[in-house]
């Protein structure tokens, strides 16, 4: 009987690496496609030139900052300040969402959703109206999709393609800038529709009792970020002092930081560094792309996600303005478009609704601002 014992600890094991998996499975699905990569690429000194350690170093460090202002409750006291000013079902939904589209831009959509959805769903409760749940966080995953679009450290993708091809800042915006307006629009829009009904918030106010010398030190750090993400500075530099500070006064939001995303990144560098080195995939890949950057990035990220899209057709065109559009507004769609949609929809099952429900209102609403995006790309070009 004696080896029962080590058998039940294989078989939990295994349900935890399971678990893991379907948890990550962008994270799985990238690290399948790199190792398959290596059958027709022997591994060598030369992949580390597949890896953009700027751009590693550069979303380590936003992330580690967002996650010790996270940590704080600082997102949550802004948040529920502004919701004390509103005491309607439509001021209420139109704040969250205006909250998720602008936030977004200086937190990533990933951070802002992490953050306001779960506190969304316990205002709804309180107010006694979790039936409007599924409505509201519907729109607040949109907003924080499309509000993230518009500034170079919104999201995993802008902040690759700004980084790999060097963009000029100014051509930044006035790329991404109708389809952010256009996109702010309707959700204001689609806002108003959720009703007149008053809303009593009878939530606890909270505080910053917390250090002011680590709020300093992480807009310090932010700031210097920034500094980095424009070219002003070394990103190594910012690397370091990150590192050292955060060791020195809050080295356990370390463990906060989401090192899935940072692994994704690299199985995809490789995978894709090793797709440019087998001329038949080279070349096929480039005709299908080049000239083609935002259909083909609109459906690559229905089926891959935008960020694992971005990464991937990236090695095959050197239209990164056309490829930035097509990667952002194809995180609309699916539920996988973008991997930030998966984190509301992991909040929203755990909650007493209809999934059903929640995934019709998704991708309907998923479709309609993505045909509106697409038509203005057809206008404008």
């Amino acid at each position: 009987m004696g080896f029962l014992i080590p058998l039940f600890m294989v078989i939990l094991q295994m349900n935890r690496i399971i678990d893991f998996l379907k948890k990550e499975i962008v994270l799985t699905l990238s690290f399948v496609l790199a190792i398959i990569s290596m059958i027709f690429v022997t591994p060598n000194e030369k992949y580390f030139d597949y890896i953009d350690f700027r751009t590693l170093g550069l979303l380590f460090s936003l992330m580690t900052v967002m996650a010790g202002f996270k940590k704080m409750g600082v997102f949550k006291v802004i948040a529920e300040y502004l919701l004390n000013k509103v005491n309607t079902m439509r001021g209420v939904t139109l704040s969250l969402v205006l909250l998720c589209f602008f936030s977004s831009m200086i937190i990533t959509n990933d951070v802002a959703l992490i953050t306001f959805v779960p506190f969304t769903i316990v205002l709804l409760k309180l107010a006694d109206k979790q039936s409007r749940a599924i409505y509201v966080v519907t729109l607040e995953t949109i907003a924080a999709n499309l509000g993230s679009m518009l500034t170079p450290i919104g999201n995993p993708q802008n902040l690759y393609l700004f980084s790999a091809y060097n963009m000029n800042i100014s051509d930044f915006f006035k790329t991404i800038l109708p389809y952010a307006l256009i996109s702010l629009v309707m959700l204001v829009c689609c806002s108003l529709f959720s009703g007149k009904s008053p809303i009593v918030y009878n939530g606890n106010r909270e505080e910053l009792n917390f250090d002011k010398r680590l709020i300093a030190m992480y807009i310090a750090l932010f700031a210097i970020a920034l500094l980095s993400v424009f070219r002003v500075l070394n990103y190594l530099i910012l690397l370091a002092v990150v590192i050292v500070f955060v060791l020195i006064f809050d080295r356990k939001v370390l463990l906060k930081v989401d090192y899935s995303l940072l692994f994704t990144f690299i199985f995809l560098f490789v995978f894709i560094g090793n797709l440019g080195n087998i001329s038949q995939i080279n070349g096929w890949l480039s005709s299908v792309v080049n000239g083609n950057e935002v259909p083909v990035g609109v459906l690559a990220s229905q089926v891959f996600s935008n960020v694992p899209a971005t990464i991937l057709l990236s090695g095959f065109t050197n239209n990164a303005t056309d490829l930035m559009i097509g990667v952002n507004i194809g995180g609309l769609g699916t539920l996988i478009a973008s991997m930030a949609s998966l984190i509301s929809f992991k909040f929203i099952q755990k909650e007493n609704v209809s999934i059903a429900k929640y995934f019709g209102l998704f991708t309907l609403f998923n479709v309609l601002f993505l045909a509106a995006n697409i038509i203005l790309w057809l206008v404008i070009k």
